[in-house]
């Protein structure tokens, strides 16, 4: 029978009042200690569902499980001597305790010797960004109301719930009934039909940047029209309106990098800036601090000045 973990993967977000955090990058690993409920439960074969408390982050198989001891300072309540508090970050005393209510601005603390525990689940990652709110994912848990942060889920009732999307394939790409491999299995085909939003002008838009820019990415260069999207330098999606000078044309990967940040342009300098998490992708790095390859106009500038706002600025 395969076991299924849920684990709470949040980033700093993630709710660590006893102690400083762990170090967690969900699609390679997830880290955890001996001071975790259920921490020498997890093994090798068994399926890591990692979500954020609002949805499914992603799911995989864990391969590897590395383990060591370390030093670590545990932080309590002075008055019950309990690990289990809560940092508040608006409100004053900072700490309220959730075993005997007391407020606190400074916990105590202590260092103990521990277990670490990091799992290694990146060769069979796949993203499951949409696909299962955060209610859904506790209804699959042994205990639905449980708080804690990995707790055993039920494989059979996530498997059925990743089916039943668009994304099928996430469970049938990972484990059967008995715990084996699956070898590849037919992908429905077909079409259905659905609603969709659709941006008004966008086809007037593109050939508008087409006739300025040629058929040129604006961050790799030159590059046949069947490749080449509009983008636009700010939140069309709040907007809803084409500005003058207000879009590159971009590249379809490099457009969908450009709208999450991960590359930008430093209005100052009219230079790249691509972020830190693309530096193993050669392709990308390498136009780290290159000049774009159209020259930028003043309306441009004012554009990729609210980007480099919303995506760099209090980040360095």
């Amino acid at each position: 029978m395969t076991t299924a973990w849920l684990v709470l993967a949040v980033g700093d977000d993630r709710q660590h009042g006893g102690n400083d955090g762990y170090d967690d990058n969900p699609r390679e690993h997830y880290s955890w200690d001996s001071t975790v409920p259920n921490h020498g439960r997890l093994a090798v074969g068994d399926v890591i569902a990692l979500w954020d408390k609002r949805e499914l982050i992603g799911v995989s198989v864990i391969h590897g499980i590395d383990t060591d001891t370390a030093q670590k300072t545990v932080y309590f309540c002075r008055l019950c001597d309990k690990a289990d508090f809560k940092r508040r970050s608006r409100l004053t005393p900072a700490c309220r305790c959730n075993q005997c209510g007391a407020t606190f601005e400074t916990p105590g603390h202590r260092v103990k010797t521990v277990t670490t525990y990091r799992s290694q689940h990146g060769q069979r990652w796949i993203d499951g960004r949409g696909l299962l709110t955060g209610r859904q994912l506790r209804a699959l848990c042994d205990s639905p109301n449980s708080q804690l942060s990995m707790r055993p889920a039920r494989w059979e009732r996530l498997r059925d719930a990743l089916l039943a999307t668009e994304r099928a394939d996430l469970a049938a790409g990972l484990l059967d009934d008995n715990g084996q491999e699956q070898g590849r299995r037919p992908i429905r085909g077909g079409h259905r039909f659905a609603k969709v939003r659709t941006r008004v002008g966008q086809d007037a838009f593109r050939s508008q940047l087409l006739q300025e820019q040629g058929e040129r990415c604006a961050i790799s260069g030159p590059a046949p029209a069947d490749v080449l999207e509009a983008a636009h330098l700010y939140s069309y999606a709040e907007s809803g309106e084409h500005h003058d000078f207000g879009g590159f044309l971009l590249r379809r990967d490099l457009h969908r990098l450009f709208d999450r940040g991960r590359i930008t342009v430093d209005p100052e300098t009219g230079l790249l800036d691509v972020d830190a998490s693309l530096m193993p992708y050669q392709l990308y790095w390498e136009l780290h601090g290159q000049p774009l390859a159209l020259a930028l106009r003043p309306e441009h500038r004012t554009w990729l000045t609210a980007h480099w706002d919303e995506h760099r600025t209090g980040r360095q």
